[in-house]
């Protein structure tokens, strides 16, 4: 299934600034802890967008790791380059399509992360091998996504403002249910961990910034919502409006965000 998609770097930075700001728990440290990185390891972030997790392994390793990022999106990738250049050029960054066969030998990493974006390959099955094919044996691919729990009260005020049904995503529809089985079946061992961080909003501007970020950057995901720029900007109205009230009435917007990481080992 071909999920026509792309993340733009302004409407990714939102969110990214907005969860620093706003949330209770940092995600980055999660990973960090739960993947237990070692010295000298050889490590590939697929989808690495921005670069934001190829400078958190590089920072926690401090430098001693061979890190390699890649995206399909140059836009994304300009931005990886300029934060790489700001440290030294210490990574790797190229252009990437993990709906495509990946250009890397076989049993060439320790470490395979996707965060984020495994939902939105074509052909999950095809992806993970791509990924257990290029692992070293023992080596371990990393994924991140949302659970079906995921920002439930940032859903129910669309579909109040709306009246609306949430048209299905592909993070949290194909997440717990396609990636999980398809990891399953291709690895040796399989595990799960939780991460859950509170978003709380004490005015609500912020919020709106949060769902304008992304509502814009998955613009063909909500056309069940809004057809055009106008129709757009209706809806963004209707949710202020539904936001307000809320946050007026009960002091605080709380949209909790809900992460699975699967970790695999060959």
């Amino acid at each position: 299934m071909k999920i026509d998609y792309k993340e733009t770097t302004n409407d990714l930075l939102t969110r990214i600034d907005i969860h620093n700001k706003y949330g209770g728990k940092d995600i980055d440290s999660w990973m960090l802890e739960i993947l237990n990185l070692q010295p000298g390891m050889k490590i590939l972030d697929v989808a690495c967008g921005g670069g934001k997790q190829c400078i958190s392994f590089h920072r926690y390793l401090k430098g001693d790791c061979s890190i390699t990022g890649g995206d399909v999106n140059q836009e994304l990738l300009d931005q990886a380059a300029l934060e790489n250049e700001k440290l030294g050029n210490p990574f790797t960054l190229l252009p990437l399509d993990f709906d495509k066969p990946l250009p890397f030998d076989d049993n060439t990493f320790d470490l395979v992360s996707c965060c984020f974006a495994i939902y939105y390959a074509s052909d999950i099955p095809f992806t993970i091998r791509e990924f257990h094919r290029i692992l070293k044996p023992g080596g371990r691919i990393f994924t991140t996504g949302p659970m079906p729990e995921n920002k439930k009260m940032f859903y129910d005020i669309i579909k109040e403002a709306t009246g609306k049904t949430i048209p299905p995503m592909p993070g949290s529809s194909r997440y717990s249910t396609e990636i999980y089985g398809a990891i399953r079946d291709t690895f040796a061992d399989i595990e799960t961990e939780i991460f859950e961080n509170p978003l709380t909003f004490h005015q609500t501007a912020p919020f709106i910034a949060y769902t304008r970020a992304s509502l814009s950057e998955d613009r063909k995901l909500w056309t069940s919502l809004f057809a055009d720029s106008a129709e757009f900007e209706k809806v963004m109205q209707r949710i202020f409006h539904v936001a307000d009230e809320r946050q007026k009435k009960d002091g605080e917007l709380v949209m909790t965000k809900v992460v699975g990481g699967f970790i695999g080992t060959k």
